[in-house]
């Protein structure tokens, strides 16, 4: 049988298949059912900066810089006090997590500014965590804040966190970003041991009866894959991290073109929450059948083959690829 070891940050996973940062991770009992499922790791849902600054009142001063202290305006952000956990209730949990389970577990720390950050990524460290995911989930609205301003703002982040902890930091990243290799070379350089691809920015909508903004959450499908497939195929061999693959992975297949994008793991959420945890051993056979059946021995032997390194024709990934894509389908508007 196939070989379907990985390692990411420097962890030693029994296969390529994660669950990402979630309600499925907010009690001890829904993280030992992630693990009996077959989750090679487990990220921590997100204690997000809104609930540290609730507690601190430690506001970066890019926070201070209008109404959006996150990815969405703080009037429909959850009330901190009934949306989870607080942060001695999270560091408490993980505790708990890694003296019930085997399987790695992952802090997660959602937002931008160092704030408290730096005392609770210590205290994830100390709680046991064998890595911390650090999402930078903000959402630019200010038009005086330009892009280098920001994205300096984010390295700082990385390297303060680096400093203050000692186990792997993995960052969470949003697609839009105008030079992103070379946004993500700086994040390694900064101290970054692997990056996420990517994480997702949930869009308001109008409720047009009650003339309000409300949240609006919409799962994935498989139809997202593609965006994080061709970055990570891309950043793959180019960037001293490693590249885990999150959005848009639903099946054992979205699974293999991850790894042979060059991921080192695939992170799902949307799935599980549509399925259930059963789904995670789905996954794994139908990755076993696979390799099995293309004669592969091990998931390191396709990891990275159809990377943009690898690949026949490179400016698939590229501009070049476009004008292809388009013209396929003169004949059929003819």
């Amino acid at each position: 049988m196939a070989d379907l070891t990985t390692t990411y940050l420097g962890l030693q996973l029994k296969h390529p298949v994660v669950a990402a940062s979630s309600p499925l991770s907010k009690s001890l009992d829904q993280i030992r059912r992630l693990e009996d499922a077959g989750a090679a790791a487990v990220v921590m849902y997100s204690l997000f900066e809104e609930q540290i600054t609730h507690e601190s009142r430690e506001l970066d001063h890019y926070l201070t810089r209008g109404s959006d202290t996150s990815a969405e305006a703080a009037g429909y952000f959850p009330d901190m006090d009934d949306y989870n956990l607080g942060p001695e209730g999270y560091v408490d949990l993980i505790a708990k997590a890694k003296q019930a389970v085997k399987v790695p577990i992952i802090g997660s720390l959602n937002g931008v500014s160092p704030g408290g950050w730096l005392q609770h990524a210590k205290l994830i460290e100390q709680a046991g965590a064998d890595a911390i995911e650090l999402n930078l989930y903000y959402l630019p609205s200010d038009p005086q804040l330009d892009a280098a301003t920001l994205e300096n703002n984010y390295r700082e982040v990385v390297a303060t966190v680096r400093e203050a902890v000692r186990i792997p930091l993995a960052v969470k990243l949003s697609p839009n970003f105008t030079a992103l290799p070379n946004f993500a070379a700086k994040l390694a350089a900064a101290g970054a041991n692997g990056l996420v691809l990517f994480n997702r920015f949930y869009q308001p909508d109008f409720d047009l009866d009650q003339l309000e903004v409300v949240p609006h959450l919409s799962l994935s499908t498989s139809a997202e894959l593609r965006l994080p497939l061709r970055w990570t195929a891309i950043l793959h061999g180019r960037i001293k991290a490693d590249l885990a693959l999150s959005g848009g992975v639903h099946t054992s297949e979205d699974v293999i073109k991850a790894m042979m994008a060059g991921a080192k793991c695939t992170m799902l959420a949307s799935e599980l929450l549509m399925h259930g945890t059963s789904r995670i051993g789905d996954l794994v056979r139908g990755l076993h059948t696979w390799l099995n059946e293309k004669e592969y021995t091990s998931i390191s032997q396709m990891q990275g083959s159809m990377s943009q390194q690898n690949v026949a024709a490179p400016a698939a990934f590229e501009r070049a690829n476009y004008l292809k894509t388009l013209s396929s389908w003169d004949e059929a508007v003819r």
